[in-house]
This record gives structure tokens, sequence and C-alpha cells, in this order.
């Protein structure tokens, strides 16, 4: 294996070892959050903490993907990114889907779950991104994972004032509201993921090749 392999944007192989733990750590967390609020979601009918929890699980994929490339060269990890960040798109637009969808819905969601999942959500992505904080400036991949976790501190904020609303309403439409942010926080990261990725994977003018 090449340099390349062996430093990774300038994080030398004494911290690769701490960035795989902090890595497994991050997946076994959002594999149990997913379930936890898939769960909770489908049981208080709340458009918000199913997408949050489908949050979760992307964010599992994230970095089960970025446990399998983090060995391999730049252009590797710059097409994983992209993958990455074509789903986050894809998950967004399932969000919208979903909102236009249940706006013709006449049932409120459970305020209560709303808020409790989504402070148990809140305070396992707060874990993630000081976990991650270190390593927020890598390359697209690890950005990426970044991007993730601090998009996911937003959105159960989001979730939280969204309970509230809809508590203080009796309607859905503080639960649809934020779920069209969220869509929105998906699609922003994936653009700025899949530009990274592009400009990663264009030749180098030097060598003309990446």
């Amino acid at each position: 294996m090449g340099m390349e392999g062996k430093c990774l944007d300038g994080i030398g192989n004494v911290e690769e070892i701490p960035y795989r733990r902090i890595m497994w750590a991050l997946l076994a967390i959002n594999a149990a959050m997913f379930l936890i609020e898939a769960g909770a979601g489908l049981g208080a009918k709340s458009v918000a903490l199913q997408a949050d929890a489908l949050d979760f699980l992307a964010d599992a994929a994230t970095y089960g993907i970025t446990l399998l490339v983090l060995p391999m060269a730049i252009r590797w990890r710059a097409r994983a990114a992209l993958v990455k960040g074509a789903s986050m798109a894809l998950f967004g637009l399932w969000v919208l889907g979903a909102t236009a969808y249940n706006a013709f819905s006449p049932d409120a969601p459970d305020a209560l779950v709303m808020g409790s999942v989504g402070v148990l959500a809140l305070l396992a992505n707060l874990f993630c991104v000081l976990l991650l904080f270190r390593f927020r400036g890598g390359d697209s991949n690890k950005r990426s994972a970044w991007l993730c976790s601090r998009n996911d501190v937003l959105g159960n904020l989001a979730v939280i004032v969204a309970a509230s609303g809809v508590s203080a309403t009796g309607t859905a439409w503080p639960d649809l509201a934020v779920a069209l942010i969220m869509a929105a926080l998906w699609l922003h990261a994936s653009i700025q993921i899949i530009r990274q990725a592009i400009a990663e994977l264009r030749p180098s003018p030097a060598t003309g090749h990446g």
C-alpha cells in the first residue's frame, strides 16, 4: 500500500486506529437509535420522527462505508462519498414525498413520544458530534460523516420544537414542517458532499491523473 493509503489527509497513521474505533462506535449508536426511533415514529404517527429514524439508518450506512474505504486511495474514498451524497439526496426526496402524503391526514402525532425520543436522539447525536469534531476537515468521505452528525443535531432540535408545536396546536403541521426542514438539510448536505467528491475525482493538474 502506498503512502496515500497510510496517511489520510494529513492525519497520520497514529490517528487512523482511533478514527476506526470512533467509526465503529458511531455505527453501533446510530443502528440502535434507528430501531428505537423507527418504532417510536410509527407508533406516534410522526413523520419527523420517521425521517429522523431514516437519518440514523443512513448514518449507520455512512459510517460502515467510511470504515470500508478508509484504507483505500483518495479516489476510492471520493467515489464512496458520491454514493453517500446521492443516497442523502434520495432520502431527502423520500421525506418530501412522505410529508406531502401525510399533509392530508387528520391525525396529530403523539407530542409526548416525539419530545421524549427527540431528546434521546439529541443526546446520542451530540455525543457523535463530539467524537467526530477533530476529523471534520478531512476528505469528502470524512466530511460526509461530520456533516451527517452535525445535521442530525439540528434535526433533533427541530423535532423537539415540533413536539412542542404539536402539543400546543393539536395538529400535525409542526411535525410536517420539521420533516420538510430535515429534507432540506439532507439535500443541502448531499450537494456539498457530491461537489467535493467530484473535485477529488478530477485529474490532478500536476500529474494529469488522480
